[in-house]
């Protein structure tokens, strides 16, 4: 199995269309898919996104998935570990980066001021 993912050469990319709110997350969170796609129910493909919180947003729970992801933040501000509320956890700034392999739990997550994240999501091989 390849990589489901066409060829594309540098190119502008369109900021003011084209986001979404992923199922599962809340109002403010919303992603661009870049490339690709993932087939959560068939353990296969892969896609690069970019994942912009607005300002305030946050998460209330833990994410685990069964795919990998690595994630950069690329602008703003990003706390990893809060609790139901937003409060508590760890700030991060950008240029930080992370790899978390598949069934790791990770966040929750808020954004005091907003952030940009670009992410690569994909399975193991089979």
């Amino acid at each position: 199995m390849g990589v489901n993912k066409e060829h594309k050469e540098f190119h502008a990319v369109d900021f003011a269309s084209g986001w979404e709110t992923p199922a599962g997350y809340p109002a403010g969170i919303q992603q661009k898919i870049l490339s690709g796609a993932l087939d959560e129910t068939n353990r296969r493909g892969s896609r690069s996104r970019l994942l912009r919180f607005a300002p305030g947003v946050y998460t209330t729970r833990p994410f685990v998935h069964e795919y990998w992801e690595e994630v950069y933040l690329v602008e703003g501000d990003l706390t990893v570990g809060n609790d139901e509320n937003g409060e508590g956890g760890t700030a991060f700034a950008p240029n930080t980066y992370a790899s978390r392999p598949p069934g790791a739990y990770h966040g929750p997550f808020k954004s005091n001021k907003g952030c940009l994240l670009f992410e690569i999501h994909y399975f193991d091989p089979v």
